[in-house]
């Protein structure tokens, strides 16, 4: 399959492309168990953002209840050391019968998308975390990198321009995240390979949601504001990085 149409408007959005030393640490075999296990906390980190817009700016309280029993179990096995769910198990049970209500245009189309992505990014911490099994690399828990960190300390504490930042963010996350899939899969086993390339066009399509629903909430041209995030992401990738993970920036050591 030809990526070039999915890449050519996330290379554009981007500031920078992903260093060469970020791909040659990243390519090395021995990194492989530390790249998968922060990808697979990353999706859950994706879902569970997504989820807390939903909860707190239109859902209703048994709709947002079940999406917080929807990450309940990936939570517990992530961040509490919890026994492994069945996972396969687990996604079935995700359908849209349980999606929060609401009578706002713009609140339904926040819902339809969110949802939409926690769901897509639930079925990928799962993958991700078979293609560990398979490696039979076990779970251990690391610390977070600074950069999604260091993009939210940029929003603003005014509703509804908190809102306005805090999509901005997420489609810089979900952007750069597209961009070092395809970095990546050229230097990965045949199986991870297809894997990554696969989700190019889910991660596409998140990036393009946050910034529809960013625009539309703000009523005016958010370009300014694009930009700056912009720059302060290239700067978190461009910089030297002492911890190595999936969105971070130079290696202090290759």
């Amino acid at each position: 399959m030809d990526y070039l149409h999915i890449l050519s408007p996330i290379n554009q959005f981007l500031l920078c492309k992903t260093p060469q030393p970020w791909i040659d640490k990243a390519r090395d075999p021995a990194n492989l168990p530390l790249l998968l296990t922060d990808h697979m906390v990353c999706e859950l980190k994706a879902a569970q953002t997504a989820m807390l817009l939903v909860r707190k700016y239109v859902a209703d309280k048994r709709g947002g209840d079940e999406l917080l029993a929807w990450l309940q179990p990936y939570e517990a096995f992530t961040f509490r050391e919890g026994p492994e769910p069945d996972f396969i198990a687990l996604h079935k049970q995700i359908g849209k019968s349980v999606m929060p209500r609401t009578d706002d245009p713009w609140g339904r189309q926040l819902i339809d998308s969110m949802v939409l992505l926690i769901k897509e990014e639930l079925h990928h911490f799962w993958q991700v975390r078979e293609a560990m099994a398979a490696r039979n690399i076990p779970y251990v828990k690391i610390t977070a990198s600074r950069y999604a960190k260091n993009m939210l300390k940029e929003v603003r504490t005014h509703e509804p321009l908190t809102l306005i930042d805090k999509l901005i963010c997420g489609a810089y996350i979900e952007a750069r995240s597209c961009e070092r899939f395809a970095a990546l899969a050229p230097h990965l086993e045949e199986d991870l390979q297809k894997f990554y390339l696969s989700l190019l066009r889910s991660e596409a399509r998140h990036y393009q949601d946050y910034l529809t629903l960013a625009q539309q909430i703000a009523g005016e041209d958010i370009a300014p504001r694009v930009r700056h995030f912009g720059e302060i992401e290239a700067a978190l990738i461009t910089r030297p990085d002492d911890e190595f993970r999936f969105h971070s920036g130079v290696p202090v050591y290759v």
